[in-house]
């Protein structure tokens, strides 16, 4: 297929790559251009716009940071809304808002487009392998044409439901992931002060019941202080205010959300933002 990928990062790099990779076509836009570089000495077209990124697409796929940069790429001058030829799939794998997506999901069918809110879950080691869980929202039809994209990047594809669906579904994710990285910090932070060897320790917990992704991935990183980003605490911070928000509209009361979200929050305002979520042992560490 003739695809534009437009959000080339952590994420959006290796899954832009598997696409080229399995043989398709692919232009990209990407504010930082050097980012593109590694795509682009494998044939793929950069442009600095995004109108003339995606015209003639079959498909146009985006990862970006905030609602805001979403917003900006749909629905801002020059974006895509406006230059996406008809029966194109339109396919955002940003984490964002339900709420805005589902607004731009009615303008895209209005030009005659076909919309997925597609989220991932699975950070940059799920990214590279291409085993990304990928939870989609929209048509079933329209999920069908996508799945063998979808493929190509990840390894559980569900469709959970109508537009907004994905997003929803990556809700509830986040409100899981605050949880259980947290446990694992307090399950590192009570193995230093009980003296334990702290590999042995991860490595015979995480075979049990208290077993989990955040212990077997993020576990050894807090242990050897390693911070790099496989998802950043901005990124983090931000997707938990969605979740936060779309709670209180349903009354809902989130009480690790919320203590989570503040931890995480203050380590933002501290100019931690661009550390891995792993990073939260920090603040048992005070």
């Amino acid at each position: 297929m003739k695809i534009a990928f437009i959000g080339i990062g952590v994420m959006g790099l290796p899954m832009a790559g598997h696409l080229m990779a399995a043989g398709h076509d692919l232009t990209v836009y990407t504010r930082t251009r050097s980012k593109a570089d590694p795509l682009v000495e494998k044939g793929a077209k950069c442009f600095d716009a995004i109108g003339p990124c995606v015209k003639d697409r079959e498909a146009i796929i985006t990862m970006v940071g905030f609602p805001k940069d979403v917003e900006e790429v749909y629905l801002g001058p020059g974006g895509i809304l406006e230059n996406a030829a008809q029966g194109a799939l339109v396919i955002d794998m940003t984490t964002t808002s339900p709420a805005l997506w589902q607004r731009i999901a009615k303008e895209a069918r209005k030009k005659g487009l076909r919309p997925l809110d597609a989220p991932v879950s699975g950070g940059d080691s799920g990214a590279r392998a291409a085993t990304l869980a990928i939870m989609a929202g929209g048509e079933a039809a329209d999920f069908e044409a996508a799945y063998p994209l979808f493929e190509k990047m990840g390894k559980t594809i569900i469709h959970e439901g109508g537009d907004g669906a994905g997003q929803h579904t990556k809700m509830a994710n986040q409100i899981a992931i605050a949880g259980a990285v947290t446990g694992v910090a307090e399950a590192v932070r009570y193995g230093q002060a009980a003296g334990l060897d702290l590999t042995k320790m991860l490595g015979t917990i995480s075979t049990g019941a208290a077993g989990s992704w955040q212990m077997s991935n993020n576990g050894p990183k807090m242990v050897s202080g390693d911070y790099a980003p496989g998802f950043f605490i901005k990124h983090y911070v931000k997707d938990l205010r969605i979740a936060q928000e779309e709670g209180k509209e349903r009354e809902l009361k989130l009480p690790i959300l919320k203590k989570v979200l503040k931890m995480y929050a203050a380590m933002e305002e501290e100019g931690q933002g661009d550390l891995g979520t792993q990073a939260i042992i920090e603040k048992y560490q005070e």
